[in-house]
Order: C-alpha cells, then structure tokens, then sequence
C-alpha cells in the first residue's frame, strides 16, 4: 500500500514576515482555511493510502503535531531531524521506517508547502506512477511548465514507457531566461517538482549503490531511535555526520532507472510572495487579498492584513503584508529579495526573523502585547488539561491576572486556584507554573518586571513540555 512521506522542513525565509525560522510556510493558512500541511495531506483523501509518516526539524515537533490535531490527521510516525541534512537522508529513515515496520511500501514523498489546485490530475498521475514502481522504477514527477520560469530545475524526458511516463534523459539545473524559453519550445521539459513515487527498498538500493554514506550514517542514527510520545528521535551525534545531500544529485540523477511521470494540475511551490499572487484568487482589478483590507486605485497587488485594517491607493504591482510585529512592502519583482531583509535581521540578531510575536507552545501560545526596559506583558493561553513547566528566573517577577478561565497555580511551595480577575504575584526565585484544569481556554495576562528580561533567564525545574 501507498506510504506518503510528508517533508515538512523549511528555512521560512521567502515568505516573510508571515513566515519565520520557527514558522515556516507549510504551517500557513495562506491559500484556504486549512494550512498547507494539512491540505497536503487532505487532497489524498481519495486514493488508498497508510497514515502519512512526517519528516520535520525538532524545533517544528509541537507545531506539526497541533496541526494534525486541529485537522483530525492520523500520522504514522514524526521524524525529527536534529539537523537539516537535505533530502536524501530524510527520504533514507523514512524508508528505513517503513521497513522496520515489517513491510516494503511505495513511498510517495511529497513537500508539506506545495500548491496543488487540481488534485483529481494530480491523483491520476500518482496512480500512473504507481504502475511504473511497482515495475521497480525510481519515479520523480515533472510539472508540465506554464512559462519559462528560471526559479525551478528542470528534468527532461526521454523514451517514452507509457501514456504519460518516460525515461529521464537529464536533470537541469535552473536556467536563465533564455535557456528556460528554449526548455518551453522543444515539449520535452518539466519543471522538477521535488515529488517522488518508489519502493523503500529500491530506493535503499541505489542509495547504497550511489551513496553508501548516507544510507551507513541514517542507518546507525535510526537504529539508535528513541520513541518519545508520536516523535521519532534520532542520535543526533550520528546524524550530524551525515553527508549534505538532495535526492536528485545522490540518487536520482546516477540511477538508470529513473522515469518521470507528467503533472499537468496548477502546481505551485509557491516560493516567493508573486507566485502567491499568482495562485490566488483575485479581484476585477487584478489584486489578491486576504483580511481587513480596503483599496483604491490599486491594481495587481498581492495585500495581506493579519491584524490591523491595510489601506492602499494609487499603487500597483505590490506587496504588501501586516504581521503584529513587522510590515514588508515590496515591488511584485523584487520579492526575491526579501532574503536580504531576513539577512539582516539576523546580522542585527534580532528576533523578526526567527519566530511571531505570538508564539506556539505544546500547552498553548503566549503574545507579547507591551514592553519597556523593566518591564514586558503578555498574553497567555493554555489549552485545557495542559501545563507549562515548573521553572524558576534569577533576575524577573512576575505578576498574573486571569482574564478567562480558572488558572491551577504553583508559586513557590504553595499550590492553588485562581479565577477571572483574580491574580498572584511571582517573586524572584520562586519555582512556578500554571496549569488548565478546565474545559475552556486559559487566558491571563502576565507582566514581568525587572533588570533583565530575557528569555534565557530561565531554570526549567522538570522537563514537562517546553516552558515560555
């Protein structure tokens, strides 16, 4: 049976600000309600298939796992990379998973941040790939190209095996202008789309057969595995020493039995704020929108408002996104650039870059809504039945004011109740946590005051989740 292994990396760079370091696209609603990881997984609900094993960074673990909750998705296990080690050893352990499992299934690998408009097409090219890897090919998928576009690879077909698969005669790196439109006019070019169908064991085979390295290191970091709740953990010193390395330079490209299968169905990788526009809908003059918005004169704009009302007038062919902690407006043709914005952001180490202002945690999220030099406040949710960690700070107080809800408190060495509009003062020093006990959200404001207030001024008491 069909095994989809889900890749759920990423740096969250071209998409910011509403991506971040520790929130990359696929964890976006940015297309429909639902978030990309969890369309990904939605548009397979017609065909045949085992619950989806994921591959993501730690840092995502939490987030990956709420997602499938919030979505009502099973999953058949979570890989957590302790490094970023590029796709051909995250496709390795979840093969090497599957066969641990007692069985050798076709792994469909498919990336948690793509765009797919027309699923019934893409459902009938995986169903005509399925019949070239149970042949024992090595299938990638090419994208049928809409234009020359110069931000993609391309595979170029060979002889043709069946109706809509082939031989691959080459992959190519991404060209220029010129070289893409000579792509477009011979027919014989996809776009690579950085999907692919296979047995776990015959990728195993070439693997070893091409790069013995890799396979020998994901081997000894998946045998030395840990189970810790729905989580995979690997040996991370082991891991490390893994060679950085794609699929297509360690397999696909060496292998002789590589055959790509046509996709013609409104794909996007969606990697930068114009393909974005591109993919949604839009109004009579030409602008995508997404929140409180309101416009005049303004035409083929991308504008996207997360927490305040975004007025545009007299402008056209922009960009422009409102987070609660950072503004970008660009030109639609110079989005590739936002890297550089995120570039700097990093030099100046500050936090825009890496994480929101809201923050997601495994027992609820807390919002930064005020800070001074002495002081900072936020807001905090925890879900019901959950608890942060007991911890303690050197340097802050803390003042908590329950604003919905009833709060299970431990201040110090006393353990009590607080209700709405009903509060405790947290001394330097004093181990604390609080904890839901409820059926409803938790919500309180929570004020530090101090010299220093830092994140890292913190000593975590008991590894129970991740404190804040």
């Amino acid at each position: 049976m069909l095994l989809p292994v889900i890749m759920a990396g990423g740096s969250g760079s071209r998409l910011w600000p509403l991506s971040r370091t520790l929130y990359p696209k696929q964890f976006l609603s940015i297309i429909s309600k639902a978030t990309m990881l969890q369309e990904t997984v939605k548009r397979l609900d017609k065909i045949e298939h085992q619950d989806p094993l994921f591959i993501c960074n730690e840092e995502h673990r939490f987030i990956v796992a709420e997602q499938l909750r919030l979505g009502g998705l099973d999953n058949s296990g979570i890989i957590l990379e302790p490094v970023g080690r590029n796709t051909a050893p995250a496709i390795a352990l979840a093969a090497l998973k599957a066969l641990a499992d007692g069985d050798d299934p076709l792994l469909l690998v498919l990336a948690a941040d793509h765009v797919i408009q027309n699923t019934d097409a893409f459902l009938a090219s995986i169903q005509d790939a399925i019949v070239e890897a149970e042949k024992g090919s090595l299938v990638t998928f090419g994208i049928v190209p809409l234009k020359p576009e110069t931000g993609y690879g391309y595979i170029r077909r060979g002889v043709q095996v069946s109706d809509n698969a082939y031989k691959v005669n080459t992959f190519v790196e991404k060209p220029d202008l010129m070289t893409a439109q000579e792509y477009i006019a011979t027919n014989e070019f996809y776009w690579n789309s950085g999907m692919f169908l296979f047995k776990a064991s015959r990728y195993l085979a070439e693997l070893e057969k091409y790069s013995p390295e890799i396979l020998r290191v994901c081997q000894s970091a998946f045998d030395s595995n840990r189970i810790d709740l729905d989580f995979i953990r690997l040996n991370e010193a082991l891991f490390s020493s893994c060679p950085d390395d794609s699929i297509d330079y360690a397999v696909m490209e060496k292998t002789q039995d590589a055959v790509v299968v046509r996709m013609d169905a409104n794909w996007s990788d969606v990697g930068s704020w114009s393909s974005l526009w591109e993919v949604n809908p839009k109004d009579v003059d030409g602008n995508a929108i997404r929140g409180d918005v309101l416009t005049q004169n303004t035409a083929n704009s991308y504008i996207y408002s997360q927490n305040k009302l975004v007025a545009t007038v007299g402008v056209e062919n922009l960009i422009v996104v409102e987070t609660k902690d950072a503004v970008l407006v660009a030109h639609k043709d110079k989005v590739q650039d936002v890297k550089g914005i995120v570039e700097q952001l990093k030099a100046a180490n500050r936090d825009e870059y890496l994480q929101h202002r809201e923050v997601y945690r495994p027992w609820g999220t807390h919002d930064q809504i005020a800070e001074g030099d002495r002081f900072h406040v936020k807001h905090v949710m925890v879900k019901p039945g959950e608890r942060t960690a007991t911890q303690m700070h050197y340097h802050r107080a803390e003042h908590w004011v329950v604003v919905k809800g009833t709060a299970k408190v431990i201040n110090g060495d006393k353990t009590f109740l607080l209700s709405e509009n009903e509060s405790t003062y947290i001394p330097i020093g004093a181990p604390h946590s609080i904890e839901n006990p409820g059926q409803i959200p938790l919500e309180l404001i929570e004020v530090r005051s101090g010299a220093y207030l830092s994140e890292n001024d913190v000593v975590r008491l008991e590894d129970y989740g991740v404190g804040y």
